[in-house]
């Protein structure tokens, strides 16, 4: 584990997002039309023009069906939640030098070592994904999709990375395990009867993360007692 490093508040998503209600113009893009904080695609694009009365949040079922049928490029943010996020990104970039750095430093504690591929690595108890719990960590998710009220978005974090197959995408191998640790973990606790009725899973692809070099799983779950919750969120 990482030293910690003190708690910077005004870079905290909860405390970041407030100062941005209070902009005195929140509609306005929060970057330079031509160098957004990270790659936007056109679906963002359009967000980024409407205003929060314009837009429909998404229900479970929409959900389900977009992750279900691959159409992750559709999953949005309200838009003054987006537009936050990019100012929020821009900031940590400004601060940290990229969000990788604020998550490693302020959420995760995790120190990275050197590794001879050059990609990130860390020291694990077990070079299996989720075999210990030493290995990844549960957090809420600060800047969640534009869904309805009473369904929670989850990151997963890992430090191994999932096999993928030649196209990226989670392998045969990588699905099964990721499966097998998500009814474990989340459908088996939140009571989940009928599948996909309480909790939905994605691994997006690598152009539409904004933090693309650690391995991560979003997790969202709904109907599900705050005690529950309670032992994942932190």
């Amino acid at each position: 584990m990482a030293p910690h490093h003190p708690v910077d508040e005004l870079s905290l998503p909860s405390v970041f997002q407030s100062s941005w209600k209070s902009n005195p113009d929140p509609t306005a893009l929060p970057f330079l039309r031509d160098n957004p904080p990270f790659a936007l695609t056109v679906i963002d694009w359009q967000q980024l023009s409407l205003k929060d009365d314009e837009y429909t949040p998404h229900s479970w079922e929409d959900l389900r069906h977009l992750i279900s049928t691959g159409q992750l490029d559709e999953l949005k943010r309200w838009p003054s939640q987006l537009k936050a996020y990019l100012a929020w990104t821009a900031h940590v970039k400004a601060e940290y030098r990229s969000a990788t750095t604020y998550l490693l430093t302020q959420r995760l504690f995790w120190e990275p070592i050197d590794d001879e591929s050059g990609a990130m690595a860390f020291n694990v108890r077990n070079v299996v994904p989720f075999a210990d719990p030493e290995d990844f960590t549960i957090l809420r998710n600060d800047w969640p999709y534009g869904h309805d009220e009473g369904i929670r978005h989850i990151c997963v974090w890992l430090k191994q990375r999932l096999p993928v197959d030649k196209e990226g995408a989670l392998s045969q191998e990588g699905r099964k395990m990721v499966e097998n640790f998500i009814n474990n973990e989340f459908r088996v606790k939140a009571g989940e009867e009928e599948k996909d009725s309480k909790v939905l899973w994605f691994k997006n692809t690598t152009n539409l993360q904004s933090v693309r070099s650690l391995e991560h799983l979003h997790v969202l779950v709904r109907n599900v007692d705050d005690e529950v919750l309670k032992q994942w969120l932190v």
